[in-house]
């Protein structure tokens, strides 16, 4: 018999949906039940593509008599964390605070007033692993609560205070200065790895947003080691089995430090943020390896994340016929069967196949041979052997679309999906790609028609054709960044009045007008233990950060310098933090990074279907230019100087199509040719 999950629309939460627990979800139902029963709450979190949530599930949730326990002495609520971030955050800081460390599934134990008292992440069924068994932990927790009860809640209530004064931080004093960049790269050059590119030890997750900072260190300074790191992390994350050789794309992280083992999920902001750092390393260094990797990650997205009405899926799973990574491993007798002894045996030695395997028997396909080296031996030309490899992972490709594929979760978030417009957009134009342009205009209206209500406020996430749960911080200034970048390479003006509109939402709604910064949650927003400023760049960037690097384009764009003034103040509440503790602020930095450097904008003028008018965009666009603002019109166009001061005065030259380089909005001569702009801008 079903549970109350049975209503959610989140596919994590319908994944629980049968279990014998009986589970709540986060709302006032289970918050007062709770209360009137006086019974401790049992809070457990995380998503449909986690491994070990599946595995806690499976060897607890479904355990009558552990969910007899449950359902006799607790009020138990599971939470899709992708769903409800704003919960995920504040628990999450407990259970750092309670353990030194954090993940999912999250495990913690509330008063009946939401207030944490213990937790953990995941627990074994019985005792192992060095771990107590949940059925242990939970009769502890029965244990404490009938005996100790008032310690239970005084610890509740002490930690709740400490997470409360975390949330109180106020902007700090002392100079915003290209030091404190130069400070968070020593730091980070300390910590790289210089054998397997990176950042530490394993796990390695793929640190898209510190790449993207150095690229812009470098594109500044000129500090070739910050561009030697990113280019080498870049080479062994595309040749390591945590990029998907076949299909494209990366999986989560590494469970190694070479690349090799990932957890086997694949996520849509990972995806999206690596594909823009590809691309600007193909921008700088045209490199093939890398435009290949950004097409085939954004072909990925198309492919296998798109919803017809234009939004883009959250996550596949790790796991396919209950074994996690089995979709994407192979033995070398199956690669074998499928491509002839001869191809079979250099596809092997390629991608280290062996009879062994690389992992647990069988083998995760990852770049271990030089091309033209291997070339060289079998007595090939490298292009000769890069066909055939190219025909094998196509053949392979084809066979592995007939297994059972890993489950995905098809519900659609608006802050991911502003991370995938941004990458389409920019990739569209710079690789000249039309149907990477066509997708960004289509998730843009997607956003702002199916997940936007009649007052401009967002939704954040939807769903088979309905949109629930209040927009957050990130929802609003991640999507705004995309529509930024759409309107750069589009120059259609309704993509940046929309990304200014969401600002001015955050204002509204958001904004801390006596301290400065963002909260993560809006002002009419449900009451929780604490409301807090988030500016930590995880696995995704921050709502204020995210703010911060949208606001300062717009300011540039539309003349608003009370957009700068807005950033500059939450660059100020987190300027020692970055110094500290760099590799936590990869896009806060990289915006700082703009805020700092002298500026320059880019006006075209030209008919967009006028060939001479792809020229100059083609020329602005392959370059990595992180500096610059784009904006565009056609001589036709007479309101988007209104809207976009920049392009106020700017016309034809001798009716051809011209560009406008300007620094701080004084410009140089108008051009008309490639050339005549290349020599401007570089």
């Amino acid at each position: 018999m079903p549970n109350r999950l049975i209503h959610a629309t989140s596919p994590y939460l319908l994944q629980h949906a049968h279990n014998p627990v009986d589970w709540y979800e986060w709302g006032e139902e289970a918050l007062a039940r709770a209360r009137a029963e006086d019974k401790p709450i049992f809070l457990s979190v995380g998503y449909a593509a986690c491994h070990w949530c599946h595995v806690m599930a499976h060897e607890s949730f479904e355990d009558p008599a552990i969910a007899d326990i449950l359902n006799r002495h607790f009020i138990s609520i599971k939470v899709d964390r992708e769903e409800r971030p704003d919960i995920d955050a504040i628990y999450m800081e407990a259970v750092i605070a309670m353990t030194g460390h954090g993940g999912w599934p999250m495990s913690v134990f509330l008063t009946p007033e939401g207030q944490p008292f213990y937790g953990g992440t995941y627990f074994p069924s019985g005792d192992r692993y060095g771990m107590p068994g949940f059925a242990r932990v939970v009769q502890a927790i029965i244990a404490a609560w009938a005996d100790r009860r008032d310690e239970m809640r005084s610890s509740a209530t002490s930690l709740t205070n400490r997470l409360q004064q975390s949330s109180r931080l106020l902007p700090a004093q002392g100079d915003l200065s290209p030091e404190i960049l130069d400070a968070a790269f020593d730091t980070l050059y300390q910590f790289y790895d210089n054998t397997y590119g990176g950042f530490g030890s394993a796990p390695k997750f793929p640190p898209a947003m510190i790449l993207e900072f150095l690229l812009r260190y470098h594109h500044h300074t000129r500090q070739p080691a910050a561009l030697a790191m990113t280019v080498h992390t870049l080479r062994q994350m595309a040749y390591g089995g945590v990029y998907d050789q076949l299909g494209g794309g990366f999986h989560r992280y590494s469970t190694d430090a070479v690349w090799l083992v990932p957890h086997f999920e694949k996520m849509l902001y990972d995806n999206a943020l690596l594909a823009r750092i590809y691309l600007y390393a193909w921008q700088i260094s045209a490199e093939p390896l890398f435009r290949q990797v950004t097409e085939q990650t954004l072909d990925y997205v198309l492919r296998e994340m798109r919803d017809a009405a234009g939004g883009f899926y959250s996550t596949q799973d790790a796991d396919s016929e209950g074994e996690e990574g089995k979709f994407f491993v192979w033995t070398a007798a199956e690669i074998k069967a499928h491509l002839g002894s001869d191809v079979g045996e250099l596809f092997c030695r390629y991608y280290d196949v062996s009879e062994q395997g690389n992992w647990e028997g069988r083998n995760i396909l990852h770049v271990s041979h030089d091309l033209e080296a291997l070339a060289a031996e079998v007595g090939m030309e490298a292009s000769e052997l890069a066909g055939v490899l190219e025909q094998g992972r196509a053949k392979l490709f084809a066979v592995r679309e007939q297994r059972p594929k890993p489950q995905r979760d098809d519900k659609v978030l608006a802050a991911w999906n502003g991370l995938m417009l941004r990458a389409l957009a920019e990739a569209g134009a710079a690789l000249q790609r039309p149907d990477y342009l066509q997708a960004a205009r289509a998730n843009a209206s997607f956003l702002l028609q199916e997940m936007q209500d009649a007052n401009g406020r967002m939704f954040r996430s939807w769903k088979d054709g309905q949109a629930s749960l209040n927009g957050y911080l990130e929802d609003y200034t991640v999507v705004a960044e995309g529509l930024v970048a759409l309107y750069q390479v589009t120059w259609e003006t309704e993509w940046l009045q929309a990304a200014d509109a969401l600002l001015q939402q955050v204002h509204q709604h958001f904004w801390d007008d006596e301290h400065g910064a963002a909260y993560h949650t809006a002002d009419d927003h449900e009451q929780l233990i604490v409301r807090r400023k988030d500016f930590f760049d995880n696995a995704e960037p921050s709502g204020n950060s995210a703010y911060a690097e949208a606001a300062l384009r717009l300011a540039r764009l539309l003349d608003r310098p009370d957009y700068v003034a807005r950033s500059e103040t939450i660059f100020r509440f987190m300027r020692q933090p970055m110094i500290n503790q760099p590799s936590g602020f990869g896009h806060l930095l990289s915006a700082l990074d703009y805020f700092l450097r002298p500026g320059r904008e880019i006006a075209i003028v030209g008919s967009p279907d006028d060939p001479r008018t792809s020229a100059l965009r083609n020329t602005v666009f392959s370059r990595f230019l992180p500096d610059v603002v784009v904006a565009g019109m056609s001589p036709r166009d007479p309101q988007a100087p209104e809207l976009v001061p920049l392009l106020k005065g700017r016309t034809l030259v001798h009716d051809q199509p011209a560009a406008y380089v300007c620094q701080n909005y004084a410009c140089h001569l108008p051009v008309t040719t490639p050339q005549a702009l290349a020599e401007q801008i570089d």
